[in-house]
């Protein structure tokens, strides 16, 4: 063989199908327990059947002891070897008898017909023995001295055991044929029903065989059991995920093209109507402009992935404690330069006390971010952030929102009521605010502020963290206090 024939892989090898991995796993268990018990009932009937046929040699040892008396020349068999052979008859053994004294000696019958003694205390004894190359059951029987008798003697019966083997093979068969018929049978009921059960899961396959790559609506699922309905229901669970992770991407290719096409237009159209003219205040002018409109853009980019963020975390969301008075000293903290530029006195009342809940770090920084860009684009020359308890709000003392337009506001895109002059934002900010609320399980409300303004409050859900809170680390706790 080449080195190139070698190199080529090998196709990897089919699983076995889970139809002949059942039927194994069902009939190689009970092939074992029936061969179990066959040996069990051939073991059972060897004894009993033993029993039997012992039982019945040991009468023909009584019978002929029964023929055994003293005479002229001492113990000796009165029966003639025609009457022997007709009370040992049998018409398939061959049986041999031996009348012996105790010393060994021969009466009458087989003189070398030798077998194992009674123990103490017993009258017979049955064992296997060698006569002549043949094996034979035998039974010696001992009697005492008895009125009549001078000494003691012993009756040796030994037969061939055709008889035993022919029965316990004639019940072996009988048994182990009937049970045989029934495993087969088994068999094949067990694989049509596997069959049967397992149906559903070659559909299931076949569905999404045929499926096109972007039809990701539910499979039909036949709920024939617990475990394919389960495994329906979790392919059905995927391809939800997957719609709703395929749709925020859309919506947010979607939101991308369309919202950065006017800001990017501006910005070409600013210039190259400040390349046109050679006047140097003119292309410092024109180069402020796109500066505040690239702002605007990096700022539209950043709420659009913020929202998208907002959409995958559906499904991926971690929580942990987080320090409620830490994380909202340190962003008042990183947005203070920006409200000095505006003018505007941002300040923050309530960090004395720690607040620990169970939630997303990111997510809580996110919506205190975009309520506060919010509050310095929108809102008047005061803005304050306060944290009571469990409730984060931003106020400020701007127009405020009316009652009707508030639900509006919170839907993407929406920039206030028709009139009401909010600024040049894309309608975003409250949008993610909601939705990242939504995700932490938190509660949004929009209220009027004294004596004017408004009030955006973010209440999260109670939990009982007060080990986490009393062990948080005395590293962050120093953090906390106000800031302004």
């Amino acid at each position: 063989m080449s080195r190139t024939e070698s190199a080529v892989p090998r196709p990897p090898q089919a699983a076995p199908s889970l139809t002949r991995r059942v039927l194994r796993n069902v009939l190689v268990p009970l092939a074992l327990t029936w061969m179990a018990g066959a040996v069990i009932a051939l073991v059972i009937a060897n004894y009993f059947s033993e029993q039997a046929f012992d039982r019945g040699m040991l009468d023909d040892a009584y019978a002929l002891s029964a023929n055994v008396q003293a005479g002229e020349r001492g113990i000796e068999l009165l029966l003639t070897p025609r009457e022997v052979a007709t009370v040992l008859f049998d018409q398939i053994e061959q049986v041999y008898f031996s009348v012996q004294r105790l010393d060994g000696t021969l009466i009458s019958g087989q003189a070398d017909l030798k077998a194992a003694l009674p123990a103490e205390g017993s009258r017979y004894r049955f064992s296997d023995v060698n006569y002549n190359g043949k094996v034979l059951r035998a039974v010696v029987l001992e009697h005492d001295a008895e009125p009549g008798l001078l000494m003691p003697y012993r009756v040796v019966i030994a037969q061939t055991t055709l008889s035993r083997t022919a029965l316990v093979r004639r019940l072996l068969g009988y048994a182990l044929a009937p049970q045989v018929l029934l495993l087969m049978l088994l068999a094949v009921w067990l694989w049509r029903g596997i069959r049967s059960d397992l149906r559903p899961l070659g559909e299931l396959q076949q569905a999404l065989d045929r499926r096109d790559v972007h039809d990701l609506s539910p499979v039909a699922v036949v709920q024939t059991s617990r475990e394919v309905q389960r495994l329906g229901n979790a392919v059905n669970a995927l391809f939800e995920r997957l719609n709703h992770s395929v749709r925020a991407q859309r919506e947010f290719v979607g939101n991308v093209a369309h919202e950065l096409r006017t800001p990017l237009a501006g910005i070409r159209a600013l210039a190259e109507y400040g390349l046109a003219q050679h006047d140097s205040t003119v292309w410092r002018e024109q180069l402020a402009r796109v500066a505040e409109r690239q702002g605007r853009a990096s700022h539209l980019i950043d709420q659009l992935l913020a929202l998208a963020l907002a959409d995958e975390a559906r499904t991926g969301l971690a929580r942990e404690p987080v320090r409620l008075d830490v994380l909202t000293e340190q962003t008042v903290l990183r947005h203070l330069a920006r409200a000095d530029t505006r003018g505007v006195d941002l300040g923050a009342r309530g960090l004395d006390e720690r607040v620990t809940v169970l939630a997303n770090e990111a997510l809580v920084e996110g919506i205190l971010d975009n309520l506060i860009d919010n509050a310095l684009r929108y809102g008047g020359r005061t803005i304050t952030v306060e944290l009571a308890g469990r409730s984060l709000s931003v106020i400020d003392d701007g127009p405020g929102i009316p009652l009707e337009a508030q639900r509006d506001l919170m839907q993407r895109w929406a920039q206030g009521p028709a009139g009401q002059k909010l600024g040049q934002g894309s309608g975003l900010g409250l949008s993610i605010v909601a939705r990242y609320a939504e995700l932490l399980g938190a509660e949004l409300r929009l209220d009027a502020a004294e004596p004017s303004g408004l009030r955006v409050s973010v209440t999260f859900a109670e939990v009982h963290y007060r080990a986490l809170q009393d062990g948080y680390g005395n590293a962050s706790g120093a953090a906390g206090g106000s800031a302004s």
